[in-house]
């Protein structure tokens, strides 16, 4: 019964993770109807900025771990942020009017760019940082017990919190009612008076944010990563967002700890080598009964 309860917890953890990286996903796709396939990128280049700037918060003589983390957690969601920024400017904006393959293609591009960007500036090798916590809690008896780390229970709250500021700015802030008229009407939205390009760009740099959101905790807990982690943690999220239904931020995350639990409890019962393969049959399973994903609605076309 503790492997069932490990398990979980270790699903739930990875599920946070992904959800907070296909919020991206869902949210570009909501208001430009366009899949942001360099945004796993974004989430790899965010882990790299929490190595250097938590290098340089040790050189700024910024001994206080907390301190530090704040302060790293900060400027990797600026930067990132910019990076969200130059991608739309890049590779959306100049096609939008388009046809709808062509952004798609530039997207993968500037994921390639990215990506090869990163191994040039930073190398090839695996990149590790030392553990910068050890803080563990067990639930059970003495044999029998299950165990959560003081950063897992970080990773959860900070989710929580994300993902609440998010939904508050959506529903109850201009910037949220400016996304959701760009989404239904961009152009009702233009004669209105509301500048939908820089609508459209604040919502690619939301999503950065979110994505190195993830990448600050992912790295905080594990403590290695590459210039490849931003693929696969892509594609995992890019299918999580699918899966919840995308365009709808409830079901992003929902879609991450669905994704998450099913891995977990895979790996954990049946076979670590075909979680991946178990995840993705899931997604297809779905497909094929509920298109449109868990919460998802049938788009309507207008005419």
């Amino acid at each position: 019964m503790y492997i069932l309860g490990q398990q979980l917890i270790n699903g739930l953890i990875l599920g946070s993770i992904y959800g907070l990286i296909a919020i991206g996903y869902t949210m570009v796709y909501g208001i430009i109807g366009m899949i942001n396939f360099a945004h796993g990128e974004i989430y790899m280049i965010s882990a790299y900025l929490f190595a250097i700037f938590l290098a340089l918060a040790g050189v700024f003589g910024i001994d206080s771990l907390p301190v530090a983390l704040l302060f790293t957690l900060a400027f990797t969601i600026i930067i990132t942020g910019l990076y969200g920024f130059t991608v739309e400017r890049m590779a959306y904006r100049p096609l939008r009017g388009s046809t709808r393959l062509a952004p798609l293609i530039s997207a993968i591009g500037m994921s390639l760019v990215l990506q090869n960007f990163v191994q040039l500036a930073q190398g090839a090798n695996d990149q590790a940082l030392p553990p910068l916590y050890h803080g563990v809690l067990r639930l059970g008896g003495e044999e029998d017990f299950v165990q959560i780390t003081h950063i897992q229970i970080i990773i959860v709250a900070a989710t929580v919190i994300s993902m609440a500021i998010l939904t508050y700015v959506i529903n109850n802030t201009a910037l949220g009612r400016a996304c959701r008229a760009t989404q239904q009407d961009r152009t009702m939205a233009n004669l209105l008076g509301i500048n939908t390009d820089w609508t459209i760009s604040l919502v690619f740099v939301i999503g950065a944010s979110m994505a190195s959101v993830a990448g600050v905790l992912i790295t905080f807990n594990f403590g290695s990563f590459n210039f490849f982690i931003g693929f696969v943690a892509g594609i995992k999220a890019f299918t999580a967002a699918v899966l919840g239904g995308i365009g709808s931020l409830p079901g992003a995350m929902l879609g991450g700890i669905l994704l998450g639990l099913s891995e977990s409890l895979f790996a954990g019962f049946v076979n670590t080598d075909y979680k991946d393969v178990f995840a993705f049959a899931l997604l297809v399973t779905v497909l094929t009964f509920r298109p449109t994903g868990l919460l998802g609605r049938p788009e309507v076309e207008k005419i």
